[in-house]
């Protein structure tokens, strides 16, 4: 151990969830490697010098900006030493000490000035630089991971990753690539046990939904009609068909195998159209699908998603290789541009960017904001300490005129305080806080030159209203414009605060803050945590502040999802962990906790946010479900949620399915005794007394086959096909568990462990591996996860075999998770105890001809991929 951090000592007790985790450390660091989710307010950085001091090699700490650099650094001194007395410290990578501070940044710059890899890799080596330790590894710039997957996989580094914001915002090549460099989840500090201990208060959020104009809307609208009209046009064009008709893939399959296993959607693409336009699919296409040629084919309709694959690859990567059709091609593409689908390589028939653009800056989110303000002001009065965060200041806005006010139609600093001003709310107590702008009320600047006799403001009047002056400067000193006007919100002189994210969102602190509506939407979710962790934080002098997070959505009445701002809204609650809406009540992370159902009219957006305004407005309630609700756990479980996507409630479909199947089995065997029978026995008699017995029941069981049992074979095999695979979620997760156990995954006793599974009344399956650590809980969820989840491109694939399945025609695939499926001996022993658990299955291997057929079947035609299933992570108190 390096003598100067044998020198560092801890000065205060650990709160008793850091004790359990500093507790546990030994055991995840056995590995080489930690990654921690530790919320704000846990004492992250705290935390990360501990781990470093009982590590006792020479470090490199890496955090995503400069502040948090020096916070390190900062923190070291302060809790760690007696006088600021460690000096075996250094800022810059290029001269290391036995503690490095630095940014992403300043290692990648380090980086690109090294004459090659090598030479960057061996000046690591030559300064014996043994622990690497990564603050907020998220959302980095795409060449910085360059050189940090550099220095992971060439030198044995032990990796300490902390993060208090996981992307889970993030698209899926991001997410994989933060957990390739972080590794799996080895812990996670809970949100239920810092307010256990008073660290954060009681608190819940809230989404307030808006509707977009009807200009918008129609816009959305005739956008979906024109998507409409061309997949019509292209199914009905002649020479498009041609093109289609004659691709390489579909005339010469067997020449280009290899190219279709490479692009297994865009040969499935290519099929589904053929299909569209009833053009028999020939045999031996079938048959690269792993069919044989008496199989009855059922292709998936001809959606937006298929032909978006379609169009991409015919345009983009495909197009060298039809130079004979690039007139019509050159046709199309003038059409797709007109339509404004055609984006820089790429075609978007969704409009997921340019809805988004539109959504999540739509000028109805003003109307939440003040609708929430005024709420909030009459619920709390002078306790009200609400902050307003967006990302634009929009300049331009200045100095409205007052009729103009109300026609304001963009997102920002200057709308939202002009807003507020011509509403209900009392304007005395609205303030801006900007890098550049300061605004604050008359009453608040005769406060401000009270308190501050010796500093010099320079004031100027706003034009459009003079109860408002803009505070230009400050002869403050060490003290600055944003403590002074910190102060102010503190204390409640200003009420109401907006400001940009910016500013507040990195090391801005007032933990009066009670009321945060977050107006942000440009990559938003890093300061929107960290600002959501800020308000609350518990505020000392004041054990009864409870706070609300409000979260604004304008949903896409077009689309039966609410659009793509509510999406994003929801992949951002993933790493929000709070109380239910319902009871009874339980914690857990993501937005399925506050029941929010699809909403598509304006007046259903009307009683959703009156009923949300209502509960946020009883804030005793919320501190007492949080006192319920902390009680009934212990500690944090990860839990994997399997969805029930119908448009039709699950109850109501099981019902409807066990139904049919009963009626008209029924239906038919009453049918058949009292009028198919009779019937058959006068028309047939002569089959008797001429070829037997034999003969005669032969033709009987034949005639009522084909006569009647075809609704019955329809009805088995729907309730089947969709009620068997829910049911085995818990014998799948004990497959996923011994092969854990035996591939020393987990080191927890067999009898401590417990696979959990649940049936709600919407048909959400959801799975727990109960008794287990958090790093085995996160092997075990995202290895059912795979299992379950569409399929992609596994390495490995199981065939279910069964009797009764087969003989209707029934198959289902499920993915060897990428854990077991490396090596065939481990997929092996994942089949294995997938019979013992579940039943026969098949192992194929999908990386030769004969599987990566069969792997493009199961793609098309799997019952998870045919019904779009959904899956998705979750972190509950347990």
């Amino acid at each position: 151990m390096i003598p100067s951090l044998q020198s560092l000592s801890f000065k205060y007790p650990w709160r008793t969830y850091q004790g359990a985790f500093l507790a546990h450390f030994n055991e995840h660091i056995k590995d080489n490697h930690l990654h921690v989710i530790a919320p704000p307010g846990s004492g992250k950085t705290l935390l990360g010098l501990e781990i470093v001091r009982q590590l006792g090699k020479k470090t490199l700490i890496l955090a995503p900006t400069l502040t948090i650099r020096n916070q390190w650094e900062n923190r070291l001194q302060e809790f760690f030493t007696l006088e600021n007395s460690f000096k075996a410290f250094s800022f810059a990578i290029s001269k290391p000490s036995d503690v490095t501070f630095s940014t992403y940044q300043g290692l990648h710059s380090f980086f690109k000035k090294q004459q090659s890899q090598e030479a960057f890799l061996n000046f690591f080596k030559e300064q014996g630089i043994q622990t690497l330790v990564l603050d907020e590894a998220h959302h980095l710039k795409n060449e910085w991971w360059k050189c940090l997957n550099t220095i992971k996989q060439e030198l044995n580094l032990t990796v300490v990753a902390l993060t208090a914001t996981p992307p889970y915002d993030s698209g899926s090549a991001e997410v994989q690539r933060y957990f390739d460099l972080c590794g799996p989840i080895d812990d996670e500090i809970a949100v239920p046990d810092l307010v256990k201990e008073g660290d954060l208060c009681a608190h819940q959020d809230f989404v307030h939904l808006s509707l977009p104009d009807d200009s918008t809307i129609n816009y959305i609208y005739e956008f979906r009609q024109k998507v409409a009209q061309l997949l019509e046009e292209l199914q009905l064009d002649v020479a498009f068909r041609e093109l289609i008709k004659n691709h390489r893939f579909l005339n010469q399959t067997e020449t280009y195998l290899e190219d279709i296993y490479q692009n297994p959607t865009y040969f499935s693409a290519l099929l589904i159209y053929l299909q569209s336009i009833n053009f028999p699919v020939a045999t031996d296409k079938l048959e690269v699908l792993g069919f044989n040629e008496k199989e009855l084919v059922d292709f998936p309709a001809l959606t937006t998603h298929w032909l978006r694959i379609l169009l991409n690859y015919l345009f983009f990567q495909d197009r060298e290789n039809l130079e004979a059709y690039e007139v019509e091609l050159k046709k199309w593409e003038k059409k797709l541009r007109k339509l404004g689908v055609l984006k820089t390589k790429r075609i978007d028939l969704i409009g997921s960017e340019l809805f988004y653009q539109t959504l999540s800056t739509s000028a109805s989110k003003l109307n939440s904001i003040v609708a929430i303000t005024e709420a909030s002001e009459k619920d709390l009065r002078v306790e009200l300490r609400a902050v307003v965060l967006t990302d634009y200041i929009r300049k331009e806005y200045l100095n409205p005129k007052k009729e103009d006010v109300s026609k304001i139609n963009k997102i920002g600093v200057l709308p939202i305080f002009h807003r507020l001003k011509v509403s209900n709310v009392n304007k005395k107590t609205i303030g801006i806080l900007t890098g550049s702008l300061v605004i604050i009320s008359t009453t608040a600047k005769d406060k401000l030159e009270e308190r501050h006799l010796h500093i010099k403001f320079n004031f100027q009047e706003l034009e459009s209203d003079s109860d408002f002056v803009i505070l230009q400067s400050a002869n403050s000193g060490e003290t600055t414009v944003v403590e002074i006007i910190t102060d102010l919100f503190q204390d409640g002189i200003i009420n109401i605060l907006i400001g940009t994210k910016s500013l507040l969102g990195e090391g801005w602190d007032a933990p009066a803050i009670n009321t945060l509506i977050l107006a942000s939407f440009v990559g938003s979710f890093v300061s929107s945590n960290q600002m959501r962790g800020r308000a609350i934080r518990s505020q000392q002098g004041n054990p009864n502040k409870t706070a609300v997070i409000w979260h604004l959505a304008c949903i896409d009445p077009t689309d039966e999802n609410n659009g793509k701002d509510f999406e994003t809204l929801t992949r951002r609650f993933d790493a929000f962990m709070g109380i239910s809406k319902e009871n009874p009540v339980y914690i857990e992370s993501g937005l399925d906790r506050l029941s929010i159902s699809k909403i598509y009219t304006g007046e259903e957006v009307s009683k959703a946010n009156k009923e949300t305004l209502f509960a946020a407005s009883n804030r005793e309630k919320i501190k007492s479900k949080w006192q319920q609700a902390v009680l009934k756990g212990t500690g944090l479980q990860r839990e994997l949620k399997k969805y029930h996507t119908s448009k039709k409630p699950f109850v109501e479909q099981k019902k409807l399915l066990y139904k049919d199947m009963v009626t008209y089995g029924f239906i038919e065997i009453v049918a058949m005794l009292t009028f198919f029978l009779p019937e058959f026995l006068l028309k047939n008699m002569t089959v008797l007394l001429t070829r037997g017995w034999l003969q005669f029941i032969y033709a009987l069981l034949s005639a009522f086959v084909f006569g009647f049992g075809i609704k019955t074979y329809k009805a088995i095999k729907l309730y089947v096909t969709y009620g068997k695979i829910h049911k085995h979620v818990a014998k799948m997760g004990w497959a996923v568990v011994h092969t854990m156990q035996e591939l020393g995954y987990t080191s927890t006793a067999k009898s401590k462990l417990q696979v959990e599974t649940n049936l709600d009344a919407y048909g959400t399956v959801s799975c727990v591996l109960l008794g287990a650590s958090n790093y085995e809980s996160s092997i075990f969820i995202t290895a059912l996860e795979e299992i379950i989840a569409p399929i992609e491109n596994p390495r490995y694939l199981l065939l279910n075999k069964h009797w009764f399945k087969k003989r209707f025609g029934i198959e289902n695939f499920f993915v060897v998770p990428t854990i077991f499926g490396d090596k065939k001996e481990r997929a092996l022993l994942f089949l294995k105890h997938w019979e013992e658990n579940i039943g026969n299955a098949q192992l194929i291997y999908t990386r030769q001809k004969k599987g990566r057929g069969i792997l493009l079947r199961a793609r098309i035609l799997h019952i998870t991929n045919a019904q779009e299933k959904v899956t998705k992570k979750a972190v509950i108190w347990n």
